[in-house]
């Protein structure tokens, strides 16, 4: 088993290893005492999941509870968010139980977010099943919902007691969703690791995904461990997200997270070779790794559009917004621009400048 650890506001160990779910209950044991826990799934992962991680609490004398949400982006939101609350709240769960968030990113974003906000904070488990949420969502902290204005406009930071990743869950994903897991991974590889960035270039057996798993979890790792609460060196995870949140908003969520980061680091890679802030074109190599992993590089929308949609990024400081650009492979930096730019500087991104 590979074990990464995060020391920030609270230590936390990453377990990582094909068929950890039927552990959960025994590795859970040996950081909480028993108590009353609350399983937060989805109707797609609790088929799959549900029976052996709950037969592994109850095997453990961990006494159970369980809402099963509707899967799919449209859950992260304020409706769901206090039907998960209302959960807790009927089944007396106190600051000394746990919730568990078993399934992919929308739900370990709204498990998490209930956790950090019922009786101002309750212990927190992550299970994640999916490829983004195991490299990504479930280490670091960040959970929330959506607003009807824009993505990710309301949470809180509430870190994991634990996060445990079975990488034999990444079997069942479709390609569609295995895909969205690689768009962050190619995320990482650019940011800090041309060698990660090479390996999602060449294509990945998704039955051996061990290492590459770790790999992207230290490199989150350092990055949190620098700046938990998002202040400066950890903004640099946001590459391609500010227009990728714009394409997911524009597409109504119809376009799912990986596929719009995707589109957006490209848009990214584009400007700032075109506008000068690149030392090396990283659009070819990026969209040869794109191309590798069935993702999608064209953006469906325009320029202002999407500026207009990116309006409300949480990443927004008054007038301005800090977009990361991609300098060379394996390293990115910060730059500051006036809103009234964005448009502009994502014309040169799509080439219609």
């Amino acid at each position: 088993m590979k074990t990464v650890s995060i020391d920030s506001s609270k230590q936390y160990n990453i377990h990582i290893q094909r068929g950890l779910l039927k552990k959960a209950g025994s590795l859970i044991s040996q950081v909480h005492p028993r108590c009353k826990v609350a399983i937060i799934t989805d109707d797609n992962v609790a088929r799959l999941y549900l029976s052996q991680v709950s037969a592994g609490l109850e095997n453990a004398g961990y006494s159970l509870c369980t809402l099963i949400l509707p899967h799919g982006e449209h859950s992260k939101s304020l409706g769901v968010w206090t039907k998960v609350l209302q959960f807790l709240a009927e089944n007396g769960l106190t600051k000394s139980d746990l919730v568990l968030a078993l399934g992919g990113g929308v739900i370990g974003d709204v498990a998490g977010f209930a956790a950090g906000t019922y009786l101002r904070e309750i212990p927190l488990i992550q299970l994640p099943t999916t490829l983004l949420s195991a490299i990504d969502s479930s280490v670091g902290g960040k959970t929330g919902i959506d607003l009807p204005q824009g993505k990710n406009l309301a949470g809180v930071f509430c870190q994991p007691e634990l996060v445990i990743c079975d990488t034999a869950a990444l079997d069942t994903l479709t390609d569609h969703y295995f895909a969205d897991g690689c768009a962050e991974g190619i995320k990482y590889g650019l940011l800090a690791d041309k060698d990660l960035f090479d390996a999602f270039a060449r294509g990945l057996n998704r039955r051996d995904m061990d290492d590459i798993v770790c790999r992207c979890v230290e490199i989150k790792r350092d990055f949190v461990q620098g700046d938990e609460r998002d202040m400066g060196k950890r903004q640099m995870l946001n590459l391609g997200h500010t227009v990728g949140h714009a394409i997911e908003k524009l597409s109504g969520y119809s376009i799912s997270h990986g596929h719009a980061v995707a589109m957006g680091m490209v848009v990214m890679c584009r400007a700032a070779y075109s506008l000068g802030y690149s030392q090396e074109n990283c659009t070819p190599p990026l969209l040869q790794a794109l191309d590798a992993c069935h993702l999608p590089s064209a953006c469906p929308y325009d320029a202002a559009s999407l500026a207009k949609a990116a309006l409300s990024d949480k990443k927004r400081r008054g007038d301005s917004l800090t977009l990361i650009l991609p300098q060379r492979m394996g390293e990115c930096c910060r730059e500051t621009i006036p809103m009234k730019d964005l448009e502009g500087f994502i014309a040169a991104g799509l080439g219609e400048r």
